[in-house]
């Protein structure tokens, strides 16, 4: 009888959870993961004009194409798209907008604008810069690679999730963050589009909410370690003819009182992962030395970094919040870009990395 009344029991369990809904079964999927992948791709037509794009059916299994439309506001262009596509785009479906760059350095807050206000519209919107035709580069694509959209999507979303610097992701909630903080200034990832390939070539700055210049490479893996909680899995120190993989940073920044002198001290973490230099990496002395050619390189690429920052009036590392301190008030951020314009670094690098051989005494 006993097992007759657990078999009930179970059997009523059952019941209730085919009745609710529920599953035994943990589902980790986001409604940005199994919703259409959507994307927008704004140029300037002309003074007054944009140009929209994007590809329909938002659908990774049937054909696409591209629509393309002249229009003076984006939401007459998510009207537009309507009228001459037989089923319904709606706004809440987006999840990549691609900002060209002469766009973009006439200034983006028109145009996010229309994002911010939108309740439909997720905060977790990626925002990227295009330098060249994007709209060639997925006309020549479409044939080759028909679901770009949906894995452009899923590179940005890879990259966010893992905390890879290899790139700038930033979604609309936290540009937004950055573009109204007083002591801070948004960026962007600057992709190259060519007819046949689409490439990252570095982070687009801003000043306000217009795109004014964009980090090299090298210059960029440097930001990603200073100004995140990022690692690379590759960093390559051309004049040490030396690859370094999965570095991690730890920074610890300090400002003198008056806010004239930076100490900002670097530890970095990592493994030697190929060298093709002279050095005899089994001496001890060897060793040391290629450490201090790359802790010496990284000193002169981080301090030219920083007062590229300053000569281009951004502080992307929010530096400025280290002037807050509880019962003190704040500096204005005009005052504080003055004092950054003029700071001072002293820069220290110490390099903890793993020799590809064993070393010798």
């Amino acid at each position: 009888m006993r097992w007759i009344h657990a078999a009930f029991a179970l059997a009523i369990l059952s019941g209730i959870i085919a009745t609710t809904g529920c599953s035994p079964f943990v589902e980790n999927n986001t409604i940005e993961e199994i919703a259409p992948v959507i994307f927008w791709s704004l140029n300037q037509s002309d003074d007054r004009h944009l140009e929209i794009s994007t590809l329909v059916p938002p659908l990774i299994h049937e054909k696409k194409r591209m629509l393309t439309l002249k229009v003076d506001l984006q939401k007459q262009g998510g009207k537009e798209f309507n009228l001459i596509y037989f089923r319904e785009l709606k706004p809440g479906q987006l999840r990549v907008i691609v900002i060209n760059e002469e766009l973009a350095r006439k200034g983006v807050l028109p145009l996010i604008s229309t994002y911010l206000m939108d309740t439909d519209i997720s905060q977790r919107l990626y925002l990227i810069i295009s330098r060249g035709n994007f709209e060639e580069f997925m006309r020549e694509q479409l044939n080759d690679q028909a679901n770009l959209d949906y894995f452009l999507y899923r590179m940005l979303k890879h990259y966010e999730a893992s905390n890879q610097g290899e790139m700038s992701i930033l979604n609309l909630h936290q540009f937004k963050n950055k573009l109204f903080s007083p002591y801070a200034d948004p960026f962007l990832p600057l992709f190259e589009v060519k007819k046949d390939n689409f490439t990252y070539k570095g982070t687009a700055m801003f000043r306000h909410d217009k795109m004014i210049n964009m980090l090299p490479l090298m210059d960029d893996q440097i930001f990603q370690l200073i100004g995140h909680d990022h690692y690379l899995k590759l960093f390559a120190v051309p004049s040490s003819d030396v690859i370094l993989g999965h570095v991690r940073s730890k920074v610890d920044i300090d400002l003198d009182p008056a806010y004239k002198n930076m100490t900002i001290k670097i530890d970095l973490t990592g493994r030697l992962e190929e060298y093709r230099g002279n050095k005899n990496l089994h001496k001890r002395e060897d060793l040391a030395k290629l450490h201090q050619d790359i802790e010496k390189y990284l000193v002169s690429r981080t301090s030219d970094l920083l007062k590229t920052m300053q000569h281009w009036k951004i502080d992307p590392l929010e530096i400025g919040t280290r002037t807050l301190h509880p019962f003190s008030k704040p500096i204005s951020d005009s005052e504080w870009l003055n004092l950054w314009e003029k700071m001072k670094f002293k820069i220290e690098y110490r390099l903890t990395i793993q020799p590809l051989v064993n070393v010798n005494q």
